[in-house]
């Protein structure tokens, strides 16, 4: 078994027809198992970084390899997306149309094919993340913070072997922050 969860070699990433670069030659390695930050200043590259990693976008040059997969030789990175890695975005990207509940069960489609057990783990994620008593609110009902919890437990829902957060603990109230 590869020990190596994520390996970044030498990327790029220009927009704007090459007159942005967001990165420039980045290297990265994160062993199984293994927590890392990134941490810098607004606009040097972190959510961008996060992107290549989930294959939300691929990179002008260079390579990135997640559980030993080429992302670049992908051939379905939605199944990627979906059966390997838990994403919590910055915004949330929460639907606004389901409730909290259902939010999280979404992220379990194609793994539990039972719908009692997709509400089961839902609320239980949900419940590990303090939100007992709001299961049945729509995002439009819930604070900031909450709404983050709601996407943490979407992220988690069809457990993930990686797990990316961009910007995780922003929207948090002082007391979760602390816990």
């Amino acid at each position: 078994m590869n020990e190596m969860a994520v390996v970044v070699r030498d990327v790029h990433k220009d927009f704007d027809h090459g007159l942005v670069r967001a990165l420039d030659g980045i290297d990265l390695a994160v062993r199984r198992g293994e927590w890392v930050a990134v941490t810098g200043p607004s606009g040097c590259g972190k959510s961008t970084l996060l992107h290549l990693l989930a294959a939300l976008d691929k990179p002008t040059s260079g390579t990135v390899e997640v559980l030993g997969q080429d992302l670049s030789a992908l051939h379905s990175p939605a199944e990627f997306r979906r059966t390997q890695v838990g994403l919590v975005f910055q915004l949330h990207n929460l639907l606004p149309q389901l409730t909290a509940t259902q939010n999280v069960e979404i992220a379990m489609f194609g793994h539990i094919r039972r719908h009692q057990e997709r509400r089961e783990r839902a609320r239980r994620l949900l419940a590990d993340v303090d939100l007992v008593g709001r299961e049945a609110r729509p995002p439009t009902r819930l604070s900031g913070g909450e709404r983050q919890r709601v996407a943490i437990a979407r992220a988690l829902a069809a457990d993930p072997q990686v797990v990316l957060c961009d910007e995780i603990t922003s929207a948090l109230d002082v007391s979760v922050q602390a816990a």
